[in-house]
């Protein structure tokens, strides 16, 4: 479910947004999700060894830039986002329950 945010963000960041989100056809939020979601999984991969993603962001994004152009594109483009809402999703449950853990 979405829910609607505001965020204040730079100059830059927004001008990499706007690049991302015209580079791979999708919204501004779309591509802000994307940069937290890969955001999130390499930071949580980074922060704990014990996490271990059955994707690697790399190969997501790999498998993304070399998408075809077309009707297609937009499916698989759509799948591929799927994926990597479901591996950040993991590794932030992941790294939230070891918090939640570790205050108790």
């Amino acid at each position: 479910m979405l829910k609607r945010c505001q965020i204040l963000l730079t100059d830059w960041l927004i001008e990499y947004g706007n690049c991302i989100a015209e580079v791979y056809d999708v919204s501004f939020s779309e591509a802000v999700r994307v940069l937290m979601s890969v955001g999130a999984m390499a930071a949580i991969t980074e922060l704990d060894p014990k996490y271990k993603s059955s994707v690697s962001i790399k190969r997501m994004l790999e498998k993304m830039r070399n998408t075809p152009p077309g009707k297609l594109k937009e499916e698989i483009c759509h799948r591929q986002l799927s994926e990597l809402y479901h591996e950040a999703r993991k590794a932030i449950e992941f790294r939230m329950s070891w918090r939640r853990k570790k205050e108790r």
